[in-house]
């Protein structure tokens, strides 16, 4: 008996020392791989250079950026990776090159690309990108803009406590990815400059964005089209667009977008508050299968909208319908204050109308006025509390 407790005492530590052996994490220190944390010098290579290191490692693996300031220009990660667990740790500032041409040139600062077990922890990630947007105020011959962050066609993804600011264009995107969790974000940008939408979200299934704080001059969180499987939750938007399905519809072989929900969420002084937005021509896309509910609207010029008559510049659309069919949409408990006297304005396809749409203890005030609704070629229910009343 004492041999029998004895042989599984040591079959248990060596159990335990092959969990602890398989367990070790190679840490990949960017200036180690000379980078500078002088905000001046090109750290681009030793980024770069710490990536690789990881994506070839046998085991779990940690790229590190330290306190200090990291100039770092246009970069790739790409995989797959030997790797399936990679941490890209910051306790630092990563800043963007102060001349926007080339980054702007490129369409994305920093992408991901086919990589999976990714986690991005901490630190802040600055696209100085005033000076582009003061030549697009200026009415110059100016690029588009870089997207900050941005993860293609990659799984399992974390992104935990980042701080996006100052973003050329996008802060986050993920496009094609499956399995991705954004927790803790602060993204933030003056309420003026352009495009500067907070997360963008387009071809992914089971995406979780939970505990954002957002003020960007653009939708705070913008959905494309494919986007299945979506939760967000504790989020806070202001200044900006608001949270936006759309713009969808804009061609007409389109993916669809299905199963959202949007929780617990509070907009201050935004353009939008819960938007459906989609253009006005032809479309084989379709939104089904969304809920918006505990919402707080603080002075919000449309609390909760479906415009499917966008068409910018009227060119190419005007006086055609959406072909995007909307349905099984529910607004539950959304309370607050509008800063138009519309509050609810349902403008649907009049070749597809909105149908399935629910409205549950809804309370938006205007002022000392009644608050109203709007509906054209909309269908739906009321239940509870309704104001302003309901015009489905």
């Amino acid at each position: 008996m004492a041999q029998l407790i004895i042989n599984s005492l040591l079959l248990v530590l060596i159990l335990l020392f092959i969990q602890l052996f398989s367990s070790v994490n190679a840490v990949y220190d960017i200036t180690d791989f000379g980078a500078k944390p002088d905000g001046e010098t090109d750290s681009s290579k030793s980024l770069l250079s710490a990536w690789d290191a990881a994506c070839g490692s046998p085991e779990a693996a940690t790229v590190h950026v330290p306190d200090g300031f990291f100039l770092v220009g246009q970069i790739t990660f790409s995989g797959p990776c030997k790797s399936s667990k990679i941490t890209i740790q910051i306790d630092g500032t990563i800043v963007a090159p102060s001349n926007y041409a080339n980054l702007a040139k490129a369409g994305e600062w920093m992408a991901f690309e086919k990589v999976e077990g990714v986690s991005v922890y901490g630190g802040t990630i600055d696209g100085r990108g005033k000076s582009l947007w003061a030549c697009k105020a200026g009415g110059g011959n100016c690029p588009d803009g870089a997207t900050s962050l941005a993860f293609h066609g990659s799984k399992d993804i974390m992104i935990s406590g980042l701080s996006s600011i100052n973003s050329e264009m996008f802060h986050i995107v993920i496009d094609g990815c499956q399995g991705v969790t954004v927790q803790g974000v602060k993204i933030t940008a003056p309420g003026n400059s352009p495009n500067t939408d907070g997360i963008h979200v387009e071809g992914s299934t089971d995406v979780t964005i939970t505990g954002a704080g957002i003020k960007t001059g653009d939708d705070c969180i913008s959905i494309g089209p494919g986007t299945t499987n979506l939760w967000i939750e504790q989020v806070t938007c202001g200044p900006g667009h608001g949270i936006s399905i759309g713009s969808l519809g804009k061609d007409y072989d389109e993916e669809g977008v299905e199963n959202v929900t949007v929780k617990t969420t509070v907009f201050t002084g935004t353009q939008n508050g819960l938007r459906i937005k989609t253009w006005g021509k032809p479309s084989e896309g379709f939104v089904k299968g969304v809920v918006f509910e505990h919402a707080t609207m603080q002075n919000v010029q449309n609390p909760i909208i479906i415009d499917q008559n966008y068409c910018p510049g009227q060119s190419g659309c005007p006086d055609q319908n959406s072909g995007v069919k909307i349905s099984q949409v529910t607004y539950s408990d959304i309370q607050g204050s509008s800063a138009s006297q519309v509050a609810m304005n349902f403008d649907c396809s009049a070749s597809n109308p909105c149908n399935g749409i629910e409205l549950q203890d809804i309370k938006l005030t205007y002022g000392d006025l009644q608050a109203k609704s709007s509906c054209n070629h909309a269908d739906g229910t009321a239940s509870g509390f309704v104001v302003p009343p309901s015009c489905l």
